[in-house]
C-alpha cells in the first residue's frame, strides 16, 4: 500500500520552492550589484546624518563662545541655540528614515542571502526573503516612524548636546557676572525681556525632559522589537 499523498510535499510544491529559492548565476550577479548599490546609498545618507550633527555641535560651540566671552555677556544665545538644535534634530530624524531604508535592505540581503551562503551548515533564516525584498522595492515605505527616528538620534548624539547646552546655561546663570548667592538671583538672571525667569527655566526643563522621554520610549520600543525578533522568525525589514 502506498503512503498517503499528504505525508510528503508534492513534486509540484517542491519544484515551486526550489525555483523560488534558487537563483541563476546572472541573477546572483545582479543581486550582488544591487547589494553594492544599497550599501553605497546607505553610506551616503550616513554621511548626511553626520553633517547635521556637526551643524548642531558648531552652533552650540558658537553660542558657548558668545555667552562666555565676558562676565557681562547674556545667556540668551544658549537659549536661542536650542531652536537651531531642534531644527537640526528634525532634519536628522527625517534623513535617518531614508538611511534606514537602504540600511535595512542591505542588512536583509546579508542575513538571508550572504550569511546562508557562507555558513557551513543548514542556515536559512526566512523562506520568503526574496518576496519580502521584492515587495519593499515594489511598494517602498519607511521602516521606522518619525518618533522612533527622533529617539534613536537623541540617544546616539543629541542627548549629549542637550546636556551640554543645559549645563552651560545653568553654569552661566550661576557664575556670571558674579557667583550666585540665592535662588531668587538665579531666577532674576534668567529673565528674558517680558518673560520671567520661572517661565524660561520651566520651558527649558520641559524641552530637555521631553526629548529624554522620547529617547527612553524609543529605547523600550527597540528592546521590545529585538526581543520579539529573537523569539520568532521576522518577515519584515527595518
Amino acid at each position: 500500500m502506498t503512503a498517503p499523498a499528504t505525508t510528503a510535499p508534492s513534486q509540484e510544491a517542491r519544484r515551486g520552492t526550489e525555483e523560488r529559492l534558487t537563483l541563476t548565476s546572472s541573477e546572483i550577479t545582479a543581486l550582488a550589484h544591487l547589494y553594492r548599490g544599497e550599501v553605497y546609498r546607505s553610506t551616503i545618507w550616513r554621511t548626511r546624518l553626520d553633517t547635521t550633527t556637526n551643524w548642531a555641535v558648531v552652533t552650540l560651540g558658537v553660542a558657548l563662545s558668545i555667552s562666555f566671552s565676558s562676565p557681562g555677556a547674556s545667556p540668551l544665545p544658549l537659549v536661542l541655540v536650542g531652536v537651531l538644535i531642534l531644527l537640526f534634530l528634525m532634519l536628522e530624524a527625517r534623513r535617518y528614515r531614508y538611511f534606514n531604508v537602504w540600511r535595512a535592505r542591505a542588512r536583509w540581503m546579508e542575513t538571508h542571502f550572504y550569511a546562508p551562503m557562507l555558513y557551513d551548515g543548514d542556515l536559512h533564516m526566512e523562506d520568503e526573503w526574496q518576496k519580502v525584498l521584492s515587495e519593499d522595492y515594489l511598494r517602498p515605505r519607511y521602516h521606522v516612524s518619525m518618533f522612533v527616528a527622533l529617539g534613536r538620534r537623541i540617544r546616539r548624539n543629541y542627548l549629549w548636546i542637550l546636556l551640554i547646552q543645559s549645563l552651560a546655561y545653568g553654569g552661566k546663570l550661576v557664575v556670571h557676572p558674579t557667583s550666585v548667592e540665592s535662588w531668587q538671583q538665579v531666577i532674576a538672571r534668567a529673565d528674558v525681556g517680558p518673560l520671567p525667569g520661572e517661565v524660561v527655566i520651566g520651558v527649558g526643563l520641559f524641552y530637555v525632559l521631553s526629548w529624554a522621554g522620547i529617547a527612553f520610549w524609543s529605547y523600550r520600543h527597540d528592546a521590545a522589537l529585538a526581543e520579539r525578533r529573537g523569539k520568532e522568525s521576522s518577515s519584515s525589514m527595518g
